[in-house]
């Protein structure tokens, strides 16, 4: 399977809390919620679709808790986020959960990076990363990510955790596609394509 992340960040590199403010998951954090003011029906549609594509899905535990809180106790298939999420399998990254309740999910507890190997080796198309910064950082910095996807949201939010670490692997990366939304939401698909060159 390709592993695919999916963001959707700020100008600024913002990842945090694009849904709402969360005071259990981001205590302190009262900038959350701005991606929903600037959301259309192409991009929210854009976005299902995305989910639609996934084979399966990959989480950092913090995602997976929100998720499962939020998609894993809804029934309403109409509903394409619901509809590929409670339908496809789940890998969740965590040493603290031991008995998932959301149906479909299997903890990925002991070598992580030997297990993203043999989840890309299998066959099949998308094995998909919503969310999950931490996650995400981890596994750019062991070049285990086929494709970036990033849905830039017209913000500058000027605080919260960012998706990019200061300090990291380098990457050049080959632009595959790009779509503007009529509230000038930007999806650019990326595809790492070795270090970049310095002038």
């Amino acid at each position: 399977m390709k592993l695919i992340t999916n963001t959707q960040i700020t100008v600024d590199g913002v990842m945090q809390a694009n849904g709402g403010n969360n005071p259990t998951l981001d205590p302190g954090f009262d900038r959350g919620g701005w991606a929903l003011p600037l959301g259309d029906e192409e991009s929210t549609a854009y976005i299902g679709e995305c989910y639609l594509r996934a084979d399966a899905f990959l989480f950092g535990r913090r995602t997976y808790d929100l998720f499962a809180g939020y998609w894993g106790v809804r029934d309403d298939d109409d509903n394409p986020f619901v509809r590929a999420l409670n339908s496809r399998p789940k890998f969740v990254a965590s040493t603290t959960i031991t008995d998932p309740q959301w149906a479909g999910t299997t903890v990925l507890a002991g070598d992580l990076e030997a297990a993203v190997r043999e989840l890309k080796a299998r066959p099949g198309g998308e094995l998909q990363v919503h969310g999950s910064g931490q996650l995400v950082r981890w596994l750019l910095e062991r070049e285990l990510v086929d494709e970036l996807v990033l849905v830039v949201c017209p913000v500058i939010v000027g605080a919260g955790t960012r998706l990019f670490p200061d300090q990291g692997l380098d990457h050049a990366l080959e632009l595959v596609e790009s779509r503007r939304f009529p509230t000038g939401i930007l999806a650019q698909t990326y595809r790492p394509s070795g270090r970049p060159q310095y002038a």
